[in-house]
C-alpha cells in the first residue's frame, strides 16, 4: 500500500506533461536568525501569488503549512522541509516529522543536509532514518544535499563537479526518492551527473540572479543537461514581479528545449 502511496505522491509532483519539475522554495526563513529576505518576511502576500502560478510544488516548514496551505488545499502540491540547520554550526533540529507530515497531505519530505564537513555521517543517518520511516507512509524523500567548502569558517557550498557527484550519490544510496543538489554551473558535467543517478536530480536555484533573464537562462541550461528541473526560491520571491518570475520560469522548465 505504501508503494501505492509514493507513486500517487511522486504523480502529482511531476504531473506536467514533459515530465519536469519546477519547485518554488520558501522555507528558508527559519535559518536566517539576521537579514532576512524581504519577499519571504512578506509570505502571507506573496504565498498566494505563487500558488497562482502553479509550480509542481512549494516546498515550505511546517508552520507555513498549518497556517498558510488550508487555502489551497487538494490545489497546490507541497513539500515540507524536515531540518533546520547551518553551515556555520555544529548542529541541526528536526522541525517535522514522517508522520507529522504526511497527516498534513504533503506530496513529500524534504531532509536539508551538509556533506564534505565534519557532521556528514550524522547528517546521512539522519537521512537514513527519514527515509525508512517515511517509507511506511508512502511519502516520498527529497534531500537537499549541500557539499560544503573545508575550513573553519565563511563555508561555502561547492559547486565542482567531483563534489555535487558525490552529493547526488549520497542520495540515492541513502534511498532516496529524488534528490536535490547544486548545479554544477555547466550544462555537460551536469548531464553527466544526472546520467549516472537512477533517481530525478533537481538542481538547486542557488544565489538570486541579478535579472529574470539570468534566472531564466539558469532555468534553461539545467533542462538541457537532462535533470528533472529545478527548485528556485529568490529567484521567484526575490523579484519585485512574481506573477511574471513564475511565467517566465514555467516557460523556461516546462517547454524549453531538452538534453542537447
Amino acid at each position: 500500500m505504501s508503494r501505492l502511496g509514493k507513486q500517487v505522491r511522486l504523480g502529482r509532483l511531476f504531473r506536467h506533461p514533459s515530465g519536469r519539475f519546477l519547485g518554488v522554495a520558501v522555507d528558508h526563513m527559519i535559518n536566517y536568525p539576521s537579514g532576512m529576505p524581504p519577499g519571504l518576511c512578506q509570505i502571507m502576500t506573496n504565498l498566494p501569488k505563487i500558488a497562482a502560478g502553479e509550480p509542481s510544488a512549494i516546498v515550505m516548514n511546517k508552520g507555513t503549512a498549518l497556517r498558510l496551505m488550508p487555502q489551497f488545499a487538494g490545489r497546490v502540491p507541497f513539500i515540507v522541509q524536515q531540518m533546520a540547520l547551518r553551515a556555520d554550526e555544529p548542529n541541526f533540529a528536526e522541525v517535522a516529522t514522517p508522520a507529522e507530515v504526511a497527516a498534513m497531505g504533503a506530496d513529500a519530505i524534504a531532509v536539508a543536509m551538509f556533506v564534505k564537513c565534519p557532521l556528514e555521517i550524522a547528517y546521512i543517518g539522519q537521512l537514513t532514518k527519514i527515509v525508512r520511516e517515511a517509507e511506511q507512509y508512502g511519502l516520498p524523500v527529497i534531500p537537499h544535499i549541500y557539499p560544503l567548502s573545508s575550513g573553519d569558517e565563511h563555508k561555502q557550498v561547492l559547486h565542482t563537479p567531483e563534489d555535487v557527484f558525490y552529493a547526488a550519490r549520497v542520495g540515492w544510496e541513502a534511498g532516496a526518492d529524488v534528490v536535490k543538489v547544486p548545479y554544477t554551473g555547466d550544462v555537460s558535467t551536469f548531464r553527466d551527473i544526472v546520467a549516472a543517478t537512477p533517481v530525478p536530480i533537481v538542481a538547486a536555484g542557488g544565489p538570486r540572479c541579478e535579472t529574470l533573464e539570468e534566472a531564466v537562462a539558469f532555468s534553461l541550461a539545467v533542462v538541457r543537461s537532462g535533470a528533472a528541473g529545478l527548485t528556485m526560491g529568490r529567484n521567484v520571491w526575490g523579484f519585485e514581479d512574481v506573477p511574471l518570475a513564475m511565467r517566465r520560469l514555467k516557460e523556461a522548465v516546462f517547454a524549453g528545449p531538452g538534453p542537447e
